[in-house]
């Protein structure tokens, strides 16, 4: 018999009461290091002071009016994320995978406006994750995901990512658009090249295209920057963003600049929740910590320091974990045993993670971390390894 949540996630058997800051308490009082935040999207932990009260105020006032009237914590967080950032523009949604939609559109419209219609393609890149609505699993590409949902959405070109000729030779009379995310999180924790995204940026302005990145993981914050492209000192002409932008509170946003988004008139896109005024004070108030003089670069030192302490852990257990990759505190281990067994390992000493791509496990801590924290998860990482060697040396 089908259960009454509809089974398409394979859960773990742990059920959460409450949490705070970066941990999380079962019913019976037991506690877990939180190094998961729910895939990155609590990143300033649990039950943040600020975000509770902002959330708090907020349900004692307004929570719904739709989009057909001004939403006064829209305008403000809009104008607050564009003054941050690239854009001149922002849609709010619900989540990372509406964004992403909302980005293509974008993109298609951009070359509709420029009286270039046949221009609909996008290339996209192996090892993608850009969410599981129908056009965003066809910009992902993986088979996996799409099986048996029907023929894919058409106008997704994907090439892997590294090789500017690929690129080049991949450009058609219809490609509107180049989608790549400046690190891929499910994909594998890989860092995409600095050099990269410059030479797609300049490819870009060179045929006319529209450079869109996927920042809903490694942006608010999460590699030292409010947003991971800025390490490449490039700007793109969209992004969407997600996860961390709520705190928790469900919430996507896709920010564009006035000329990619020219085609964005009256009736060409639309959200009934998208933006409501709850998710617009918790927003805000992510953006009152995370903008806060000296909190990026803190979290830049917290994320070199966990970096160090596990490569530390690579040299001890190589038999175990072979590579720490990633950027910020969205890092990956690479295992050499199955990463659902580390990942189980991990749980078991009371550390929460994530799997991803190619046998790694993600360590998506929240940004508030420090140094306690991080030796707490490096003792349960270190005993983690040890007894999966054991079990490895006693199945020999």
């Amino acid at each position: 018999m089908i259960p009454a949540v509809m089974p398409t996630y394979a859960r773990v058997d742990i059920a959460f009461e409450r949490g705070e800051g970066a941990y999380l308490y079962t019913a019976d009082g037991t506690r877990y290091l939180d190094f998961a935040s729910g895939v990155a999207v609590t990143a300033l932990g649990h039950a943040h002071p600020a975000l509770v009260q902002a959330l708090v105020e907020q349900a004692h006032k307004v929570w719904h009016t739709s989009n057909l009237f001004r939403v006064s914590g829209q305008e403000r967080l809009a104008a607050r994320l564009i003054r941050a950032s690239f854009a001149d523009t922002v849609f709010f949604g619900n989540s990372g995978a509406e964004a992403i939609e909302l980005g293509i559109k974008i993109v298609r419209k951009y070359q509709y406006a420029m009286g270039r219609p046949e221009r609909y393609r996008i290339i996209t890149f192996d090892g993608a994750f850009h969410g599981r609505t129908l056009a965003a699993l066809a910009a992902t590409g993986n088979t996996k995901y799409l099986e048996g949902f029907g023929p894919p959405v058409s106008g997704f070109d994907q090439i892997p990512a590294g090789d500017l000729a690929l690129v080049k030779a991949a450009i058609t009379p219809e490609t509107a658009g180049i989608l790549i995310e400046p690190v891929q999180g499910e994909g594998g924790v890989r860092v995409i090249e600095p050099r990269f995204l410059q030479a797609l940026r300049r490819l870009c302005d060179e045929q006319g295209l529209l450079l869109f990145f996927d920042e809903i993981q490694s942006g608010m914050g999460r590699t030292g920057k409010l947003f991971a492209h800025e390490w490449a000192g490039v700007t793109p002409d969209v992004m969407a963003v997600a996860k961390g932008i709520g705190g928790g509170f469900p919430l996507g946003a896709c920010l564009a600049t006035e000329s990619a988004a020219r085609g964005m008139i009256a009736g060409t896109h639309g959200s009934t929740y998208g933006g409501n005024p709850l998710a617009m004070a918790v927003s805000n108030a992510v953006l009152d910590v995370v903008l806060e003089d000296g909190f990026l670069p803190r979290v830049e030192r917290v994320a070199n320091h966990f970096r160090q302490q596990l490569a530390m852990l690579v040299e001890r257990h190589g038999a175990v974990i072979d590579d720490v990759r990633g950027a910020g505190l969205l890092l990956g281990l690479h295992a050499r045993v199955p990463n659902g067994d580390l990942v189980t390992a991990l749980r078991e000493k009371g550390l929460l993670a994530v799997g991803a791509g190619d046998n790694v496990v993600r360590l998506l801590p929240p940004l508030i971390i420090g140094e306690a924290e991080i030796a707490e998860a490096i003792v349960m990482i270190d005993a983690a390894c040890t007894a999966l060697a054991a079990g490895a040396v006693a199945a020999a």
